[in-house]
Parts: structure tokens; C-alpha cells; sequence
């Protein structure tokens, strides 16, 4: 074992938006009970995330103390084996899975490096901000193929044959209905 001071609470901030002051006060309070530095070690997949994950762990660090660290990339494990030295304490979320078995990271972790693992609950994510470009296509779509439909269906009322307007009436019906639940998948 380390000496006392030199161990470390070392923590996993994920890359996800979250909402951390609950968590910081989780691990203000670990550290205190656990008398050392505190680092944490981010692991940022996509470089559009980056901006976010930064201002997390500055707002964490300023509200815990502690250094942080943050590597583009996906392996956790290699991740935190380049910072983890014996007898340091890990902290990490609750619901972080990886690998090709989704394991959860908890496990990952005490497994291979025989390491003490705190796990805090998973974190609420905060409600993502509204995209207004994205609504306003979702919307156009949707409204272009109501039109287009309500246009096609008009049309067919004039048609000659009352069974194969009734028919393709009601057809038009359900090609207008997928249409539409297939265009609304696309934007979730």
C-alpha cells in the first residue's frame, strides 16, 4: 500500500450531460472521509463533447478541489491504468458500461486492477437543449406531407369508379400514415 499521502480519490466524469452538483457533494464528502487529493479523469469519445466535459470538471474541481485530466478516446480501462497507482480509490458513476460485454465500468475496474471502487448513483441527466433548425424540419416534413397527401387524396375524389376510388382513399390513407411516423422517427 501507498503511503497515506499519496494515495488519491480518483474520479470518472462521463462525457454525457449531467447534472454533477449532487455528485460533487457525494464526492466532497468521500474525500473528506478519505483524507486525499482528489483527480478526475475524463474520457471523451467525440470532440463535439469536449467544450461540455470541460466546463464539468472545472465546475467539479472548483467545487471539490482536485486536478484534472481529460484524453480523447474510448478505453476507460487503459485510461485509468495510466493514472492509477496502488492504493488509490476510484470513484465512478453507476450505469457505465463498456467494452464489447457491456460490462459495467465498476466491475471493469475492480477486476483488473484489484483496485477499491465507490459507485454513485448514475447522475440526472439534464433536459437537452431544444434545436430549433431540427424542430422546424421535423415540422416543414411533416406539414409537406400532409399537404402532399390532402393534394393526392383531393385528386382521387375526382377519380372515375367508385370501388377503386374507395380503395385507393383508403390506401393513400395508410401510405400517409407511415409516411409520416417514418419522418418523425428520423428526428426521435
Amino acid at each position: 500500500m501507498a503511503p497515506e499521502a499519496e494515495r488519491r480519490l480518483i474520479v470518472l466524469v462521463p462525457d454525457s450531460d449531467a447534472d454533477m452538483s449532487n455528485a460533487a457533494r457525494k464526492i466532497w464528502e468521500l474525500a473528506e472521509a478519505f483524507g486525499g487529493r482528489v483527480q478526475f479523469l475524463g474520457l471523451c469519445k467525440d470532440k463535439e463533447w469536449e467544450p461540455s466535459l470541460r466546463r464539468r470538471m472545472v465546475a467539479l474541481s472548483s467545487m471539490v478541489g482536485g486536478e484534472s485530466v481529460i484524453e480523447f478516446g474510448g478505453d476507460w480501462l487503459n485510461f485509468v491504468k495510466s493514472h492509477w497507482r496502488e492504493g488509490d480509490v476510484i470513484i465512478c458513476f453507476d450505469g457505465r458500461q463498456t467494452g464489447f460485454s457491456k460490462r459495467p465500468l465498476s466491475q471493469i475496474l475492480e477486476s483488473s486492477l484489484n483496485a477499491t471502487i465507490y459507485t454513485l448513483p448514475e447522475v440526472e441527466t439534464m433536459r437537452p437543449r431544444s434545436n430549433w433548425i431540427l424542430s422546424a424540419v421535423s415540422w416543414s416534413g411533416s406539414i409537406a406531407i400532409i399537404a402532399l397527401f390532402f393534394w393526392a387524396q383531393s385528386k382521387l375524389i375526382h377519380a372515375q369508379g367508385d370501388w377503386a376510388r374507395t380503395v385507393l382513399l383508403y390506401l393513400s390513407i395508410f401510405v400517409e400514415t407511415g409516411s409520416l411516423w417514418g419522418w418523425s422517427s428520423l428526428f426521435g
